[in-house]
């Protein structure tokens, strides 16, 4: 893949088409032990357009993964809308696909049944040619060709997680999904890792929704950055990052740019950092 990619990406996401809206987006949960509710997320605004990589950035519990559940449609909102191409969020759909933490493959399946296993829940219309053809297509793109046949214990972290992107992928949703994806692997696999991800994004120019606890990590990945404050979680500010793509190859975190975004967001970002820290 060459950088003309990386340049009609960017030109796509300023044709600034939406894909996901939240209006106003208020999401809670029903805690029946305690016999309460919570409220997660109150208020949220924001709107990802297609083609876009927009990370969402903040501490534990400020309602994160309830976002993109939202999106997902594994919640529902309790004010406000949420629409993912131009109609009500009332559920999940095949337009939508997520990457997990902890993976979240089958341990008996070998790595093509798991990356088969969407298509044995969703009513698609493909013949079994036409979904080997994707398969095939989607190990080859996250570099895990000859490894069809091998069982999850016999994968690195960052393989396992390859066989989760492809997953995902695989049924060509419009919209990416990822609940922190590379938490659970060690540094020098999550960089390389992101590098693969922003390489994979840049070939398919899925929207991606990205969830993560590391300021490098989103300015690395993202087009823009929501920081988001404690439960209920509220947006603090949006980010635009406006740095060269592949960011890998352009050595981005030498740029003056990056330091500038970086200081920005930890000044968002540090007293809750360092509440946590400190056990408040």
């Amino acid at each position: 893949m060459d950088l003309a990619t990386g340049q009609e990406r960017s030109e796509k996401t300023a044709m600034k088409e939406p894909v996901i809206v939240a209006k106003g987006l208020t999401v809670g949960y029903k805690l029946h032990r305690e016999r309460k509710l919570l409220t997660a997320l109150r208020d949220i605004t924001l709107t990802v357009n297609r083609g876009e990589f927009v990370c969402l950035l903040g501490p534990s519990g400020c309602g994160k993964t309830t976002f993109i559940n939202a999106i997902s449609g594994i919640v529902l909102p309790w004010e406000g809308t949420m629409e993912v191409n131009g109609a009500p969020v009332t559920g999940p759909g095949p337009d939508r696909a997520m990457v997990f933490q902890d993976y979240a493959l089958m341990p008996w399946r070998t790595v093509e049944a798991n990356i088969r296993m969407p298509f044995q829940f969703q009513k698609m219309g493909l013949s079994d040619e036409e979904i080997d053809a994707r398969i095939a297509r989607y190990l080859e793109l996250v570099d895990l060709r000859g490894f069809e046949k091998s069982y999850p214990y016999e994968l690195s972290g960052g393989m396992k997680q390859r066989v989760g992107i492809a997953r995902a992928l695989a049924t060509e949703p419009t919209i990416l999904l990822a609940d922190e994806p590379f938490a659970a692997i060690d540094a020098m696999t999550r960089e390389a890792m992101q590098s693969e991800l922003e390489r994979i994004v840049m070939e398919t120019r899925q929207t991606v929704v990205f969830i993560t606890h590391s300021i490098d990590e989103a300015i690395t990945l993202g087009d823009r950055i929501a920081v988001i404050s404690r439960r209920p979680g509220r947006i603090k500010e949006v980010l635009d990052v406006n740095l060269p793509r592949p960011r890998f190859d352009h050595d981005v975190k030498s740029l003056p740019e990056y330091a500038d975004i970086r200081e920005r967001i930890w000044d968002l970002v540090k007293d809750e950092a360092l509440s946590g820290a400190h056990g408040d």
